[in-house]
């Protein structure tokens, strides 16, 4: 019998649907294959204990055999990312703030993955608050990187990542404000879609009117998977001000990429920079694009992307120190506060109100700038990221390719623009360095176009085999 935890979330789903598996032969295969390799990797805290998620299991086949059938996570094991909130599960943000908080409700995604039929095992680890794109926190400590466990899997959604390429869960839920669904993608050499803003609803703080970087999203080892979960998160939820109602993304396997124009943004003209290898990596994966039959062609916005970090910067800052601030001015919260929460906080304690209208501004100009190449596009691509996974024992890299990076985010601000425009971004893999460690690309979809970017993104994963290299953990 095949393992059920090679298998794509949807072939589980439809094999448990078919009979031919049973939710508790899926619970127990996964359940060894967490306690065998999760301590290496510290992907999963929180977990549940295992005869309670094998009971569970057992109701969902009870279920089946009744002829009830919840939806397409029917009893298939989901760990929630750790800045969301699970029934009766603990929930610490990362923070030694919240190291005992167990909440008595369900975000509204999970409240839909667990009216699809999802059991929960426990939750994905992320860096505190999610501040960061390396898995690391004062409560459970690092996450590591399948593919080579001395390097980071990324983050905020790092503990996601790694769990999925280590299959230790079928799919994955994950969240992206500076591409925290993005990178941990590329890291591990799995998929994650930033949807377009307001399709996922959350349950939003003091804020929900004004904070409009961060999104929650899917993730998975396949398109189809990601769909299917990301199908099970959208729609309209009055809870969430910012939501709106979604049709279903349908995938296509007639879709014909044949014609489409790619624009390569690279790095934005010498802009930006990266680890040696980590371009020449990313601009392989073009011939992809060209075997598809796109025409790829170079292109640079007509843009200050100077000005975008400035205006990225200030908002963050303001959002940050509005959330937080509370815990900063209380001195015995303070001190359990990482110093890079105090940079923002205190940066953002400084941004006044004209620094906030003059950063909107610029964010509106790069908007239209982004509809402008969209007149001439159909999808843009960038790379993922700007470094290969690092060391996981260092908080961030202080220097790409020697230039120092004067922020703890400066070096992953590649993602920045695709969430300044609100636009759809599915990360996919670009194949593997030259030290054999993952890289991605992004491919960037116009405002709404979720639907075409993932059909885009599907034509991708057929036209490669980078999804099929798996970690060699075993």
């Amino acid at each position: 019998m095949t393992d059920p935890t090679v298998m794509s979330a949807v072939a589980l789903s439809a094999a448990i649907a078919r009979g031919e598996l049973s939710c508790e032969a899926v619970m127990g295969a996964y359940l060894a294959r967490i306690e065998r390799h999760n301590p290496r990797l510290n992907a999963l805290v929180s977990l549940r204990d295992p005869d309670a998620l094998l009971n569970e299991a057992r109701d969902r086949d009870r279920e089946l055999a009744a002829g009830r059938r919840s939806g397409w996570l029917h009893g298939l094991p989901v760990a929630v990312k750790d800045l969301s909130e699970v029934r009766g599960v603990r929930c610490t943000y990362g923070s030694p703030l919240h190291a005992d908080f167990v909440p008595d409700f369900d975000d509204i995604q999970v409240e839909r993955m667990r009216a699809a039929g999802a059991i929960f095992i426990g939750k994905t680890n992320t860096p505190e608050w999610g501040f960061g794109s390396h898995s690391y926190n004062p409560v459970f400590g690092v996450t590591r990187n399948p593919h080579d466990t001395t390097r980071s899997a990324g983050g905020s959604s790092g503990g996601a990542a790694a769990a999925l390429a280590a299959r230790l869960v079928p799919v994955a839920d994950g969240s992206d404000m500076m591409g925290s669904l993005r990178n941990p993608a590329a890291f591990n050499n799995v998929v994650g879609f930033r949807p377009s803003f307001g399709r996922v609803p959350g349950l939003p703080g003091k804020d929900a009117y004004l904070n409009q970087l961060a999104t929650l999203g899917p993730m998975g080892r396949t398109i189809p998977d990601v769909v299917a979960l990301l199908n099970t998160q959208s729609g309209f939820d009055r809870r969430d001000p910012m939501s709106m109602e979604t049709a279903p993304v349908v995938l296509s396997e007639r879709f014909d990429p044949r014609g489409l124009k790619v624009g390569w943004l690279g790095d934005y003209g010498g802009y930006l920079t990266f680890e040696p290898g980590m371009m020449e990596t990313c601009r392989t994966s073009l011939s992809v694009f060209e075997r598809m039959g796109c025409a790829v062609t170079d292109v640079l916005p007509d843009f200050d992307m100077a000005s975008l970090w400035w205006a990225w910067t200030t908002l963050r800052g303001f959002f940050t120190a509005g959330s937080l601030r509370d815990h900063f001015e209380n001195p015995a919260d303070r001190a359990l506060l990482k110093p890079e929460i105090h940079f923002e906080i205190r940066n953002g304690l400084k941004v006044s109100a004209d620094d906030v209208y003059r950063a909107s501004a610029i964010r509106t100009a790069w908007y239209r700038e982004m509809l402008r190449l969209f007149e001439r596009f159909d999808a843009l691509v960038l790379p993922t990221a700007q470094v290969f996974p690092f060391d996981a024992e260092i908080p961030w890299p202080r220097d790409i390719a020697g230039r120092h990076m004067d922020t703890y985010h400066r070096w992953m601000e590649v993602v920045i623009g695709p969430s300044m425009a609100g636009l759809p971004v599915a990360a996919m893999p670009a194949g593997f360095g030259p030290g054999g460690l993952p890289a991605g690309i992004q491919i960037i979809g116009a405002p709404r176009a979720d639907e075409r970017v993932l059909n885009i993104a599907y034509a991708y994963e057929r036209a490669t085999d980078f999804l099929s290299q798996m970690p060699a953990l075993d």
